[in-house]
C-alpha cells in the first residue's frame, strides 16, 4: 500500500515539475506598463484627490481655532444625540480632542482627518451607485462580488505598488489605497440593504404607477438606510486603518508618526500617536452610530 502512494507521490511530483512556470508578475507588470501610457489620466486624478483633500478639507479645517473645533464639534456630537438622552459621545468628542491638542498632535490629527474623510467621500460616491446597480442587476452582481472578495481579502500592503507607480509618493496614493481597501463595505451593504427590502413594499409601491426612480428614492433607499450607514461606518474604520500603512509611501499625519515611532523603537511617541488614532476611530466610529437611524431606537 505505501508503495502505491509513493508512486501515486511522484507521479504528481512529476506531473508538477513538468509544468512551466507561468509569469503571472510579468504579465500583471506588463500592464501596468502599458497603463501608465494614459498617465495624463492619472495626473487628473491625482489634482482632483489633491484638491479635495487639502485645499478644501485641509485648509478649512486649519482655518477654525482648535478650541473653537472641538467646541464646535462636540456641540455636533450633542445635538446628535440629544434626543437620546444619552450624553457620552459629547464628553467624548470634548475631552478627546482636548487630549489630542494637548500632546501636540493637532495638526496631525487634521491631516489624518481630511485623508480619512476624502477616502471615505470617494467611496460613497462609487460605493453607492455601484451598490445599487448590483443589487438591480443580478449579472453585475456576478461580475463585481469576486472583485470586492479580491479587494477585501489581498494584503493592505500590496496596493500600496500600484498606487505608487501611478501617484508617485505623498498623500494622494494613501487616499488612493485606502479607497481600494475600505470601499467595499458600502457596496455589498447597499446592495444587502436594497435587496432585503420587502417584497410587498415593492410591488405595493408599483400598483400605485411609481416609477423606477421613484421606487429608488421613495422606498428601496429609505428602507435600506440603516445597512448602508452601517456600510459607510465600516468604510471609514477601515480608511482609518491605512493611515499607519499609507505613512510607509510618504503620507503624513498620525500614521507617520506612529510609523516613525515604530522605526526608531520609540515607546512615548508610539503610545501618544496610537492614543490618539484610537481617540480618533472611536469619535469617528461614535458619531457615524448615532447618525444612524437604528441607533434612536
Amino acid at each position: 500500500m505505501a508503495e502505491w502512494w509513493e508512486s501515486i507521490y511522484n507521479w504528481f511530483d512529476g506531473l508538477l515539475n513538468f509544468m512551466p512556470r507561468i509569469p503571472l508578475g510579468s504579465w500583471v507588470e506588463s500592464f501596468v506598463e502599458w497603463l501608465k501610457n494614459a498617465q495624463f489620466v492619472f495626473d487628473g486624478i491625482r489634482s482632483v484627490i489633491a484638491f479635495i483633500t487639502t485645499d478644501v478639507f485641509l485648509s478649512f479645517f486649519q482655518l477654525i481655532p482648535p478650541i473653537i473645533f472641538i467646541l464646535a464639534l462636540t456641540g455636533i456630537a450633542y445635538a446628535i444625540v440629544k434626543k437620546q438622552g444619552s450624553y457620552g459621545l459629547p464628553i467624548l468628542v470634548f475631552f478627546g480632542l482636548l487630549l489630542i491638542e494637548s500632546v501636540d498632535y493637532w495638526d496631525d490629527l487634521l491631516l489624518t482627518l481630511s485623508l480619512v474623510l476624502t477616502a471615505t467621500l470617494i467611496s460613497i460616491i462609487i460605493g453607492v451607485p455601484l451598490g445599487i446597480w448590483m443589487a438591480r442587476n443580478n449579472t453585475v452582481q456576478r461580475i463585481v462580488t469576486p472583485i470586492l472578495d479580491f479587494m477585501q481579502t489581498m494584503p493592505a500592503f500590496v496596493y500600496l505598488i500600484p498606487a505608487v507607480a501611478f501617484f508617485s509618493i505623498g498623500i494622494v496614493p494613501g487616499v488612493v489605497a485606502s479607497v481600494i481597501f475600505a470601499m467595499p463595505p458600502t457596496v455589498r451593504l447597499t446592495n444587502l440593504g436594497i435587496r432585503q427590502v420587502p417584497t410587498e413594499l415593492i410591488e405595493a409601491s408599483e400598483a400605485f404607477g411609481s416609477t423606477a426612480k421613484q421606487k429608488l428614492y421613495k422606498v428601496q433607499l429609505p428602507m435600506a438606510k440603516v445597512t448602508i450607514m452601517a456600510g459607510i461606518n465600516q468604510t471609514i474604520m477601515l480608511a482609518l486603518s491605512m493611515v499607519v500603512i499609507a505613512a510607509m509611501i510618504g503620507t503624513d499625519g498620525i500614521g507617520r508618526q506612529v510609523y516613525y515611532a515604530v522605526g526608531r523603537n520609540d515607546i512615548a511617541m508610539g503610545f501618544e500617536a496610537g492614543i490618539c488614532l484610537v481617540i480618533l476611530a472611536i469619535i469617528l466610529d461614535r458619531l457615524t452610530q448615532a447618525l444612524n437611524p437604528a441607533s434612536k431606537h
